[in-house]
């Protein structure tokens, strides 16, 4: 049986999925004009990528140890970080042209491996992190340690990633 604060916390989850994939989604066909640069912010989301992926491998040490209410500091943490990436991400997408990947040869495969992954994955591990959340976040453990089981190397992959995206493109942005 459902509390009232489950229940809100799951439609919260459900809202926030249905909101970030749709944003994200369809921020190609928004675009908004400014007089902002804001060509610094690939370099900023792509660091809070890489620094939620140090924070995900010390909340796994921390929970491995037994030591939950450091885990839960490091997975509050790191969902702050997610969305401060995800604010970061979608105003450089809707107020930036898209930049094109420059290089050739395999290294043009594999950037487009790994971007096509970590785009998928990104999108379809965001509710379930979110559900993962709110599980831990109410103390059912086992509900909580069954999703983490898989969706934590899945974020995990998709925070490593994305910021080696970013180094792989970062030779074709414009100077």
């Amino acid at each position: 049986m459902q509390t009232s604060i489950e229940k809100k916390l799951n439609l919260s989850a459900s809202i926030l999925s249905i909101l970030g994939l749709l944003i994200i989604g369809g921020m190609r066909k928004i675009k908004i004009e400014t007089d902002l640069d804001f060509s610094f912010l690939p370099a900023v989301y792509s660091s809070l990528n890489a620094i939620c992926a140090i924070v995900l491998i010390i909340a796994y040490i921390h929970i491995k140890n037994k030591r939950v209410a450091q885990h839960r500091k490091c997975m509050i943490s790191a969902m702050v970080i997610c969305m401060l990436f995800l604010i970061g991400y979608v105003i450089y997408h809707v107020t930036t042209s898209e930049t094109k990947y420059c290089g050739v040869g395999i290294l043009r495969t594999i950037y487009f491996l790994l971007l096509i992954s970590h785009v998928v994955l990104a999108a379809i591990s965001f509710p379930f992190i979110l559900f993962t959340f709110v599980r831990g976040y109410l103390l059912k453990v086992e509900q909580h340690r069954r999703l983490a089981k898989w969706i934590f190397p899945i974020w995990l992959y998709v925070c490593i990633s994305g910021p080696l995206c970013y180094l792989m493109l970062y030779p074709c942005y414009p100077k």
